[in-house]
């Protein structure tokens, strides 16, 4: 589930083995099927995860990712539920109530959905009934209230702050969280009410001194330089089945140097992976290193990514390896535009999803990047197929919804075909840029052949290669000294080729 939540799960009750109440436990093995102690309480819906129960007992709150499992995306819109808790209930007639439903299109910057929540152990405010939550919107990270009775929510985070905000800790009325941009370092924050008795009242926060997360004169000199926006991108060539939700402006988070140049950095256009994830304003300590180096950063949130709403994220399975690649290269064309990049000084990197699109991107436009580095690429669909811990995930993305009735763990020639056809691997013969590859030896998500075997065709072919093992990481390659490694190397390729 960590990766995955399309998996069907439900929330069970089961006999407490130290509970001296009989007459409850004996109302439980009643209503168990097959003489068992565990009763499913969410059976009239797919997914179920995160029971909350509220301080007086009222109501059982969770969440569900059923757009996901109905859908087959391994990640999609999560939806919010509850329950009304009776101590004399049945599990066949406990009705599911929608608190925050799946939303399909944002009107504006309004509200898009709940996109992985942080729900505290204890999320209740003091009036028992309105809980705090963290979930992204668009590109940013916010922290919210939603009162469980009515479903109204309140955006609690100041309106006006581009930053990502979590939420840490709720004691009654106040809240303390941590806030941080793509050049600030995380800072502790505490909120209180203004005026609790006035509805929507505003939210007064202050900083919290910390010695956590001090940073030495020489990195909080850099990272004074640096300055950050987060623009609006058109889309271009709008299909006709194009739904609303995605024929929406998506977003790019640009990160540059404050200082006035004649000439422009070279920038590098960052990918994340998934595709259903998203890049939010959060501090990154290594994409700050790679700004501090030089660099101009468009970390692009194309459509597919969370936080825009269901209809925007469901636009991509089936169109992968096209409609993405539109996105990032209509966003680089858009700063271009702005006369903040300048063709060919242009490097692309990503990471799983975010690889396989910087592959297509060299592959489509080889005039466009000077150099590449990528980290677990998906290369070929077709070869991932038969080697990952997923494979519903090659169907899903290439076929769209319907990869869910196509999938088999033996595809035919013409599914083979279809994969390849989705893949980089199909454009490997146009690719210029010399490519960095960084391969985690325990990948099971994207096994290391499909980045060899794409590394040995551009060898093949006389494009510079470079592939870094490591023998220890899996698919993130996150341990601190493989982590530190891969952007010393990442940042010294791109000095070789894109200056």
């Amino acid at each position: 589930m960590k990766y995955c939540t399309n998996r069907p799960c439900a929330l069970y009750a089961v006999t407490c083995p130290f509970n001296k109440l009989e007459a409850i436990k004996s109302d439980l093995k009643s209503n168990a099927d097959d003489d068992s102690n565990a009763v499913v309480l969410t059976k009239g819906i797919s997914s179920a995860f995160c029971p909350r129960f509220s301080p007086d007992g009222r109501f059982l709150v969770f969440l569900s990712a059923k757009s996901a499992v109905e859908s087959g995306a391994h990640n999609a819109t999560f939806s919010l539920h509850r329950v009304d808790w009776q101590s004399d209930w049945n599990p066949n007639v406990l009705p599911i109530v929608d608190v925050v439903p799946v939303v399909l299109s944002a009107e504006n910057d309004c509200f898009p959905g709940l996109y992985f929540p942080s729900i505290l152990m204890n999320p209740w405010f003091s009036d028992k009934r309105t809980m705090i939550l963290s979930s992204i919107w668009r590109s940013t990270q916010v922290i919210f209230s939603v009162d469980v009775e009515s479903g109204s929510l309140s955006r609690i985070t100041p309106h006006n702050s581009s930053s990502s905000w979590e939420v840490l800790s709720l004691d009654e009325d106040n809240i303390i969280a941590v806030c941080s941009s793509p050049v600030d370092t995380p800072r502790i924050k505490y909120g209180c009410l203004l005026k609790k008795q006035v509805p929507n009242a505003p939210w007064n926060w202050q900083d919290v001194p910390s010695p956590l997360f001090r940073c030495s004169k020489e990195v909080s000199s850099r990272l004074s330089s640096l300055q950050f926006s987060i623009m609006k991108i058109p889309v271009r060539s709008i299909s006709e089945n194009c739904t609303e939700g995605a024929s929406k402006p998506f977003e790019a988070i640009f990160v540059s140097s404050t200082a006035k140049n004649d000439i422009c950095n070279p920038l590098i256009t960052v990918l994340h992976g998934g595709p259903h994830d998203v890049a939010t304003s959060k501090f990154s300590k290594t994409l700050a290193f790679l700004a501090s180096t030089g660099y101009n950063l468009l970390i692009v949130n194309y459509r597919g990514s969370l936080g825009f709403g269901e209809e925007a994220l469901q636009s991509l399975p089936g169109n992968v390896g096209s409609q993405d690649v539109n996105d990032v290269l209509t966003a680089i064309d858009h700063v271009v535009g702005l006369k903040l990049a300048e063709p060919p000084r242009i490097a692309v990197f990503g990471g799983s999803h975010g690889g396989f699109l910087s592959a297509h991107l060299i592959g489509q436009a080889p005039e466009k990047f000077s150099v590449a580095a990528v980290w677990n690429p998906v290369c070929n669909l077709a070869l991932m197929v038969g080697t990952t811990d997923i494979p519903d995930w090659c169907f899903v993305n290439a076929y769209g919804s319907d990869g869910k009735t196509y999938f088999t763990e033996a595809p035919s020639k013409d599914n083979l075909n279809i994969l390849y056809d989705k893949s980089p691997i199909s454009h490997v013969h146009k690719v210029k840029a010399p490519t960095l590859f960084l391969l985690g030896a325990q990948d099971l998500r994207v096994p290391v052949p499909d980045g060899l075997q794409y590394a040995r065709a551009l060898k093949e072919r006389g494009i510079e290669v470079k592939v870094i093992m490591f023998p220890d990481d899996v698919h993130e390659i996150s341990r601190p000294q493989s982590e530190v490694e891969s952007f010393v190397n990442i940042a010294l390729w791109f000095k070789n080729y894109c200056q």
